[in-house]
């Protein structure tokens, strides 16, 4: 550790409140494991649910400023970190610092073996293991522990790295982090390949399903519910929403050798001014999870009409096709799908070694994530990353302690050998 890293660039939007966030940090005498491990519980005390990842974000950063062969700048709440060796090829490292509420499992702790709170499924994986359980463990404060120590004693890789810790992923997309560099400041996470650190079981997830979220509007006329004849219930309308809803089957698509299931659900129904009062206006809040072999306009078509005009923030339109034909539409969020990418030199080259090491094929990522913001970008991305991602968000979220090595130790010999 040094002194001083070789540049610091603060984006004037950055806030800092350093005498508020805890040091980061681990010795120089501990095992990869125990460093490791140290970090891990270091990061997964702070609480960062989205919108308060600042104090995290400040730690990072001063954890980042110590070593002299990174330079770190930052954006607001992201904090980006690269080496400049003169390296052919660079490979981006990104994880995000936020997490989604807590349900009763924050502050963290460590299990012991044989502890009640272990799961039976982590427990006969990791029958010796400890495990860190709480918020965040798996989605995503492990992969982020990995990347910190690689940015730290990763000095001489055979790529130049760019490590990407970034706020707000958890929630709506006009509010990422990732989003924000890319847009402003594209050269800091410019490079020829990118890895996610999102939970993979230590696989490879590839390319990601897209996702539009949008109200699905009914329209009635309000009266007192003793008359209930001089209105029209906008609620009893929705039923024919629902009823498409229900009727709609998840397609598996094929899409570069790995199979894709999507998805169409109703996720939050609101409707009604009062409990005497017939309703005259009522929204289901549809979320359609599609495979990379679509755009976002052509998802949109699929479930309003190609021809809609419903865009983000121009308020409600008539859907003129698709599943809810006829019903009113207002856009509410979009993120891009991205294709797999799974023929990228690099990308076969770390698919190789980790079918090696575990035995895993890569697979299709069934949820969102930001490597479509690096395929938009022009730059083939993956998903790898410590965790089981059937445990993200639970609260019973966990993750054995030996995942963190197995992670990093892929990594750093693909980027070392």
């Amino acid at each position: 550790m040094t002194n001083a890293a070789q540049s610091v660039n603060h984006d004037s939007s950055v806030t800092s409140s350093p005498t508020t966030s805890p040091t980061l940090g681990f010795g120089t005498a501990g095992t990869r494991e125990a460093r490791l491990s140290a970090l891990f519980e270091q990061i997964m005390g702070v609480y960062s649910v989205s919108d308060d990842e600042t104090a995290l974000a400040d730690a990072v950063e001063r954890f980042l400023h110590g070593f002299g062969h990174l330079t770190v700048r930052r954006h607001g709440d992201t904090v980006v970190a690269s080496t400049g060796l003169g390296r052919e090829r660079r490979v981006v490292l990104a994880g995000h610092l936020d997490t989604v509420p807590v349900i009763d499992n924050f502050p963290p702790r460590w299990l012991e073996p044989g502890d009640a709170l272990i799961r039976g499924d982590v427990a006969a994986a990791h029958p010796s293991e400890r495990v860190m359980w709480g918020r965040g463990a798996t989605d995503m404060k492990a992969s982020d522990a990995v990347l910190l120590y690689l940015a730290a004693t990763l000095t001489r890789p055979r790529y130049d790295l760019t490590f990407v810790f970034y706020d707000h992923e958890e929630v709506a997309a006009e509010k990422n982090g990732l989003r924000k560099v890319a847009e402003a400041h594209p050269d800091w996470i410019a490079g020829d390949f990118a890895v996610i650190g999102e939970p993979t079981d230590c696989g490879i997830e590839g390319g990601c399903n897209g996702t539009i979220r949008f109200d699905v509007v009914t329209h009635g006329v309000a009266a007192h519910s003793a008359r209930a004849w001089m209105g029209v219930n906008a609620i009893h309308k929705a039923a024919g929403i629902l009823n498409r809803l229900n009727a709609y089957e998840p397609a598996d698509v094929p899409v570069d050798g790995l199979v894709y299931r999507e998805g169409l659900n109703a996720t939050l129904i609101s409707g009604g001014k009062g409990t005497n009062v017939i309703p005259d206006e009522c929204r289901v809040h549809v979320n359609y999870r599609f495979a990379p072999d679509k755009s976002i306009a052509e998802a949109k078509a699929l479930m309003m009409g190609a021809d809609a005009g419903a865009e983000l923030g121009n308020g409600e339109h008539t859907a003129t096709g698709g599943v809810f034909e006829g019903f009113g539409i207002e856009m509410k969020d979009e993120s891009p799908s991205a294709r797999p990418g799974m023929d990228a030199p690099l990308a076969v080259s770390l698919a190789d070694l980790v079918r090696e090491r575990t035995g895993r094929e890569p697979l299709a990522k069934l949820g969102w994530t930001d490597v479509a913001r690096f395929a938009a970008l022009g730059v083939p991305a993956v998903n790898l990353g410590a965790g089981s991602p059937l445990l993200a968000h639970k609260h019973d979220e966990q993750i054995a302690e030996g995942e963190l090595a197995t992670m990093a130790s892929i990594l750093e010999d693909w980027l070392t050998a």
